[in-house]
């Protein structure tokens, strides 16, 4: 009588069941993830360089970086 109140437990190709989950589940988490990096942190850092470099003059930080003493072999006038 007991055995008719608990089913057998499926014995073979348990591994091989869940082992199909956890890949599927993986997969789309490390997809998630991957998304939410590009959008979340590289779009915005390209964007962030790009804005910089859009008014960014070298030759003025050059004279501003002399004026201030960094460079040894150009000194400040």
């Amino acid at each position: 009588m007991s055995s008719a109140l608990l089913p057998k437990p499926q014995m073979r190709r348990l591994l091989a069941r869940r082992m199909k989950i956890h890949l599927f589940g993986a997969f789309f988490v490390s997809l998630g993830c991957a998304a939410l990096y590009k959008f979340g942190v590289a779009e915005p850092r390209k964007r962030a360089y790009a804005e910089f470099y859009k008014n960014y003059d070298p030759m003025k930080d050059f004279e501003a970086m002399r004026r201030a003493g960094v460079f040894e072999s150009a000194p400040p006038k």
